[in-house]
This record gives C-alpha cells, structure tokens and sequence, in this order.
C-alpha cells in the first residue's frame, strides 16, 4: 500500500510551523496511542503512521528532502527516513512530546515500569559513488567500528529508581503540591546499572568491536543526500536500542559525464570531415557505450538528446535524459595542400554561413533545456 502524504498524515499545510507540526502530532499520537487503545492494530499502525511523519517533518533536513523528493528519499536506506521506526524507537525518541497526559511522561508496556529506554549515539560515515552506481542502485559493504555490549556483561535494577529510568519529586509550592518527574540522574533513565563487565569494557560495560554492514543505496541518489542504517550504531548499555549509522553520500566526478539533475550532459568532439561528411560515434553512458550517427552538415552547438540515459528520478518519475553537445574541431595547423585547399573554398558558396530560420540560437537552445 502506498504510504500516505505526511503533512495529510498530520492534518497540516506544508507551510505549517514548527509548533503547530508538533502540535498536530501530539493530538495524532494521544488519539492513537497504545494505552487508550489496547490490541487494537488499526489503532497501533496509525500511531507508527504519525510518529513517522512526525520524525521527518521535525527535523528541518529531512523536511527538506522530502519536500523535494517524497516518500522516495526514505526508501531502501535501513530505515532511513522514518520507515524503520518501532515502537520502542518511537517511546524513545518522542516520549516527552506527551507530558503528563499519561502517567507523568511514562508508558506501560514498554521497558518495565513505564521507564524510557536508553538510546545508543548515532555514527557517521561517507560513502563514495561513481555514476554508474547512482544510476543503477549499489549494494555497499563498510566496515563500522561500533560500541557493542561486551560478552560477560550483567546488569542489575537501579535502586535509585527501582528499574523505571524515572524519579519522582514532589514539592510544596504556592499553588499546592506539584509533581515532576525526570529521568534517574543513576542510571541515566536505563533503569539498569553495570552488575558485573569484563576488564576490556568501559564504565557501560561496551567495547569497540569492528562489523561490516551491508548498506543498500537506491538508484537516483545525488550528493550530500544522507540516508540511515537503523541499529548499527552504538550499542546503549542495559536494555536500550542501538543507534542509527548515518551515511553521506558523495559523488565521484565523472571522467567523460556531467550530471545535472537527472539529466546528463557530453561533449562530443567531430572533425571538419566528420561534420561535413556525417559519422557514427561511440560515445559514453551510464550504462555503458553506445554508438550515435552524426548527419551531414552537422553544425557546432547541435545537442543530441538521448531519451531515458541519464539518472533514474529518486521519486521513481522515470529517467533523465543524455544531452550531446556537438563540437565541430577547428584545425589549428595546416599542411600547405590543406592550406591551399581552404584558400580556394574562401569565398565558395557552400562555405559561406547560411543559418536557417529553423536554426535556435545558443540562448534558445539553453531555454529548451530548461524548460
């Protein structure tokens, strides 16, 4: 089923402020929320539904690249985006978006006691692709260090805050007595504190351990486009969920192609002969050689246009295009029989420039690209 447009998903405008996105959120995920609506599935998907919007429209980067390119920026990435969010993922990432509309910020059913469940830090690596692999999609394979929970490593319930990551205080104030709730200064709202460790790990009971991650990257991808790994981060100590790897794609320039877009563009160099006479010329593409033909008479800043061999749109609208750039050679040195031979076609009629009416300028041809 096709995913649903995340500012519908809301119910606001694509110009909606950052208050009133979180705003609308709030209202979706107390309306959907697990504890009003136990068992009930439709119920549950329609929470992940807005959590997920909510994780994209929230964050000013990835509101902007799905603002230009959709639900397509998300996909084939681990999760990245939003996709791969659960709901453990969503308590920890948005629980405090609710306050105190359920039990002071705590949510049964996850962790114990309602207790927000740790986070491991993220990780951040750059990924090289040539355009070949944009263009076709790529399977990378990095090798991460990442934190892990050393083997041997036990955990025992925080007594400060008896396993629930919270700790409650209540003081006396004008108003009356007022109640807060914060995470366990102890455990760092874990719940759980290092029992025994091994005398390789660190004070929470994690090493650096080196994994290779299989990374899928869609076809259409542009530079500086992040995509994320989810769970292949750092490891959080107790019973967290690991961090997310980011990935940041770079691409590698082009010997021959020159990408705009989705489109790409290639000058092709023709003699004299060639552009008096036609041709047939191998030229490069994404996809590998393709051979073109060259008419006769050919003029210089004549653009060929090869339908569907530039990059695949990351929306999944089709492909762009190959735009050939036609380059008539000009010999800068002659022989004396070549010399003589351009001497006597000076003034000779087929020599002399004859533009047609049909014929666009350079600023016409750049118009058309364009447009």
């Amino acid at each position: 089923m096709a995913k649903r447009d995340y500012y519908e998903v809301l119910g606001v405008s694509k110009g909606a402020s950052d208050a009133e996105i979180k705003k609308a959120y709030r209202k979706k995920a107390i309306q959907y929320h697990p504890d009003k609506n136990p068992d009930d599935k439709e119920a549950e998907a329609k929470f992940k539904e807005a959590a997920e919007a909510y994780e994209v429209l929230s964050n000013p980067d990835k509101k902007a690249r799905y603002d230009q390119f959709g639900h397509q920026a998300f996909e084939n990435g681990g999760g990245f985006g939003g996709g791969g969010m659960n709901m453990e993922d969503i308590f920890s990432q948005f629980g405090d978006i609710f306050g105190s509309a359920f039990g002071g910020g705590g949510f049964s059913g996850f962790g114990g006691g309602g207790q927000r469940r740790v986070k491991g830090s993220n990780l951040r690596i750059r990924v090289k692709l040539t355009l070949e692999e944009i263009a076709n999609g790529v399977e990378k394979k990095v090798r991460v260090k990442r934190k892990v929970q050393a083997p041997g490593t036990t955990y025992k319930t925080c007594s400060t805050c008896h396993g629930t990551g919270q700790v409650t205080r209540i003081a006396n104030t004008i108003l009356g007595r007022m109640q807060t709730s914060a995470p366990c200064n102890v455990c760092g709202g874990a719940g759980e504190i290092i029992d025994k460790k091994p005398s390789d790990a660190d004070a929470q009971g994690l090493k650096i351990m080196e994994e290779t991650v299989a990374i899928k990257i869609p076809a259409g991808v542009v530079d500086g486009m992040q995509l994320k790994v989810s769970g292949k981060g750092n490891d959080a100590p107790g019973n967290g969920i690991a961090g997310d790897l980011l990935v940041a794609i770079q691409e590698v320039e082009h010997e021959k192609l020159q990408r705009e877009g989705d489109n790409l563009h290639y000058d092709l160099y023709v003699s004299y002969p060639e552009a008096v006479l036609g041709a047939s010329k191998e030229i490069d593409t994404v996809t590998g050689k393709v051979r073109i033909k060259i008419e006769p008479g050919v003029q210089s800043g004549k653009i060929l246009r090869l339908r569907g061999k530039g990059i695949p749109s990351i929306n999944g609208y089709g492909k762009g295009d190959l735009l050939v750039h036609v380059n008539v050679w000009t010999p800068k040195t002659l022989n004396k029989q070549q010399r003589e031979f351009f001497e006597t076609m000076r003034d000779d009629e087929h020599f002399s420039p004859k533009p047609e009416s049909t014929d666009k300028s350079f600023f016409e041809k750049v118009k058309d690209m364009f447009s």
